[in-house]
């Protein structure tokens, strides 16, 4: 059985641009937004995947992910339950690990989510200059959420770069 373990910080400022080694456009979808199974249609550059992560207890969940060919992805696109999320990854090396940073686009334009995938949840880490709070436990930055909920909608900006926040 595939699990993720993987915590999720806002990042503050523009420093994690420094450490971008490579950068992937994303449009992902949810044909699934139950939080016991979610269903996502992700387009990583060009290719695709379709992935099941089940519910999360923690930092931690079942996931299981398949590559898909891009026509069919592009094709359940179409059918996904709420409007695509589009966002930019940014694969930041730091202290031996790769924090993936995703900066939102459109309706969660200024949302920038740091998120970092371990082997155990008391796995430790060196935080890099540029992290922010955490909000692993923050259901609005669930990306299934932000689907429906978007950043730019929320009443109450919470201190994202650049201003209103949520993520996976």
């Amino acid at each position: 059985m595939g699990i993720e373990i993987e915590r999720k910080f806002l990042a503050t400022g523009d420093g994690w641009r420094l450490q971008a080694a490579t950068q992937t456009r994303f449009s992902q979808g949810y044909l699934s937004r139950d939080p016991a199974r979610t269903v996502r249609i992700r387009i990583a550059g060009d290719v695709a995947f379709l992935t099941i992560k089940g519910l999360t207890r923690g930092a931690t969940r079942a996931e299981f992910e398949y590559p898909v060919p891009l026509a069919d992805a592009q094709a359940l696109l179409t059918m996904c339950d709420g409007p695509v999320v589009e966002k930019v990854r940014h694969l930041c090396p730091h202290a031996g690990m790769t924090w993936e940073v995703d900066e939102f686009l459109g309706a969660n334009a200024g949302l920038v989510l740091a998120e970092i995938e371990l082997e155990s949840e008391g796995q430790s880490f060196v935080p890099p200059a540029w992290l922010g709070a955490e909000v692993t436990g923050d259901g609005r930055y669930v990306n299934a959420n932000l689907a429906v909920r978007p950043f730019t909608s929320w009443v109450a900006p919470s201190g994202a770069s650049g201003g209103a926040e949520t993520g996976s």
